[in-house]
């Protein structure tokens, strides 16, 4: 199964996007062996709108026009759920499973994510009910991702 993050905004050459592709080039060559790969990243363009509302809905139509038909769905969100890695782990073997190709973990911009695209996600995820800035959750997707592969395949590196 293909893993998707559609993320809005582009990152920069720095050590977050650094941070991300060592965490994402790990999980793509752990992953084959366990049917989640390859990993991949899809920037969509910050809106230019200038009320948030408009900036939010012309972001979610950007979101989901990246997501592949028959894609399963994963928003990030503060209002969504806390999940440890292991369950993370377990739901993303659930999806590949159920036969579907790829899922997609869709991540806002600076207003965050618009309602609709978390309201017609199969999982709403949250990494606590602090706001974080998209490239740091764009870095704790990437991670949950690998240490989800890692789990799956009994590696070391998730000691939990």
């Amino acid at each position: 199964m293909r893993l998707l993050i559609a993320a809005v905004g582009g990152l920069k050459a720095g050590p977050e996007r650094l941070l991300i592709e060592r965490f994402l080039e790990r999980a793509t060559a752990a992953g084959r062996s366990v049917g989640l790969s390859p990993v991949e990243v899809i920037e969509v363009a910050e809106s230019n709108a200038r009320r948030p509302a408009d900036r939010l809905a012309d972001e979610a139509k950007r979101l989901l026009a990246a997501a592949p038909k028959g894609a399963r769905r994963i928003a990030l969100d503060a209002r969504g759920r806390n999940l440890s890695s292991e369950d993370f782990a377990t739901r993303l073997v659930t999806i590949r499973d159920g036969g579907h190709p790829v899922a997609v973990f869709f991540i806002g911009g600076a207003d965050g994510l618009a309602a609709n695209v978390s309201k017609n996600a199969e999982l709403t995820l949250s990494y606590g009910a602090a706001t974080f800035p998209h490239q740091i959750v764009r870095i704790l997707v990437a991670e949950q991702i690998y240490r989800a592969v890692t789990i799956l395949t009994g590696h070391p590196y998730h000691r939990g």
